[in-house]
C-alpha cells in the first residue's frame, strides 16, 4: 500500500528523510524543492514521447509505452537509489501525484523500502508554498542609498540573533546592472520562490523579520507578489551614510572586477547617465579612475532610489546616521531603533 501525505505532511518528513523527484531533468531544473534528488523515471525525450502519445491516442497507448520504456532500466533505478541513502523510509513525488511517482513508489517498496507520496504532487507544493508566503510577518525594511552597505549590516544583524531573510543571496544577484558580478548562476523564477520558502519556511513570523530594500527584479527573478506587497507595507530603517563612503565602498567591491565588464554594466545604463557622463564612465573605467566611475554611476542610482521610496505604500521611514565605519556599532544603532518600531 502506498503512503500518500499531503504537501504540508510531506515537507515536514522533508526535514528528515531524503526526497526523491521522479520528474524529468528538465522538470526538476525548471524547479525543484530544495535538497530533493532526481532519480527520473523518463528523461526527457521519453516524457515528450509518452505525453505525445496520451494526447494522440489516449491513457492506455501511452501507459503501454511507459512500461516499454521504463521496463530495462527498474534494476538500476534501484542500484541508484541505494547509492543516494541508506535510509529504509523516503519520500517520492512526480508533478500531478500520479502514474511516475506511484510506479516509482512501487518499485521502492518491493525493494524494502518505506515509501511516502505527496498528494497532487509538486503542483501542490508549488501552490502550498505560494499560500505560505501570503502569511503575514512582522517586517522591518533595511533601507539605504547605493553603497550605504545594507548587505553588510543585514548579515551583521543576523548574526546578533536577528531574523533575517537575505533576497540577494537566495537570488544569487546584488539587484543591479552590476550586481552579478562574482554570483553564481542565478535559479530560475520558480527555483528562486522555492528557495524563499526554505527559509521562510523555518521563521518564526511573530519575531521581527528584517528584509534589505529591493526592488520587485532582483536581475533576472521577481520576488512573489505576496511578499513584495508586505515588504512595501513594512516599516522601513534608511541608513544614512556619506557620499565619499558609499563611493569608497563601491570601488572596493568592484574595481577587482574585468574593466570590460565594468564597462558593458555602464553601457546597460546609458540612457539613463547621460551621454557625456557615460562617456566620462567609460574613459574612466578604462584608465583605472574607478572613483569617478562609482561617482557617476550613483547620480544614476540616487534617483532610481528616490523614486522607488516614494512609491512605497508604507511612507513612514526611520533614518539612522552612522558616525563612523564601525559595523558592529552601526548594526546597534539598527537594532535599538527596530526595537522602537511597534
Amino acid at each position: 500500500m502506498i503512503n500518500s501525505i499531503t504537501a504540508i505532511e510531506f515537507l515536514e518528513r522533508a526535514r528528515e528523510l531524503p526526497v526523491i523527484d521522479v520528474r524529468s531533468e528538465k522538470e526538476y531544473l525548471q524547479g525543484h524543492i530544495p535538497g530533493a534528488l532526481n532519480l527520473p523515471l523518463f528523461n526527457n525525450e521519453e516524457r515528450a514521447v509518452v505525453g505525445t502519445l496520451y494526447k494522440n491516442s489516449g491513457r492506455e497507448a501511452s501507459v503501454l509505452k511507459g512500461l516499454e520504456l521504463a521496463g530495462p532500466k527498474l534494476v538500476d533505478l534501484v542500484k541508484q537509489l541505494h547509492k543516494i541513502t541508506d535510509q529504509k523510509q523516503l519520500l517520492v513525488h512526480c508533478w500531478r501525484g500520479g502514474m511516475r511517482s506511484e510506479s516509482m513508489a512501487w518499485l521502492f517498496q518491493v525493494a524494502g523500502y518505506e515509501v511516502f507520496v505527496m498528494k497532487h504532487g509538486y503542483k501542490a507544493y508549488r501552490q502550498f508554498i505560494r499560500e505560505s508566503l501570503s502569511q503575514p510577518a512582522n517586517i522591518i525594511i533595511l533601507g539605504g542609498l547605493t553603497g550605504s552597505g545594507k548587505t553588510e549590516l543585514l548579515h551583521l544583524i543576523g548574526k546578533m540573533g536577528e531574523q533575517v531573510l537575505d533576497l540577494e543571496k537566495l537570488a544569487c544577484h546584488k539587484g543591479s546592472v552590476f550586481g552579478g558580478f562574482g554570483q553564481p548562476c542565478q535559479p530560475t523564477h520558480e527555483q528562486f520562490e522555492n528557495n524563499i520558502f526554505a527559509a521562510w519556511d523555518h521563521l518564526d513570523l511573530s519575531r521581527t523579520l528584517w528584509i534589505e530594500d529591493e526592488s520587485r527584479m532582483i536581475g533576472n527573478v521577481s520576488i512573489p507578489d505576496s511578499l513584495f506587497e508586505q515588504m512595501n507595507r513594512a516599516m522601513m530603517i534608511k541608513i544614512e551614510t556619506g557620499r565619499e563612503q558609499r563611493i569608497r565602498r563601491l570601488v572596493g567591491e568592484y574595481a577587482k572586477v574585468e574593466k570590460q565588464d565594468l564597462q558593458r554594466a555602464v553601457l546597460k545604463i546609458g540612457e539613463k547617465l547621460g551621454g557625456t557622463n557615460m562617456k566620462t564612465a567609460l574613459a574612466a573605467i578604462d584608465t583605472g579612475d574607478f572613483e569617478t566611475a562609482a561617482s557617476l554611476a550613483l547620480y544614476y542610482y540616487d534617483k532610481t532610489y528616490a523614486h522607488s521610496v516614494l512609491k512605497r505604500e508604507n511612507k513612514e521611514i526611520r533614518s539612522v546616521s552612522f558616525e563612523s565605519d564601525d559595523l558592529l556599532k552601526n548594526a546597534a544603532l539598527i537594532l535599538e531603533t527596530g526595537k522602537s518600531i511597534k
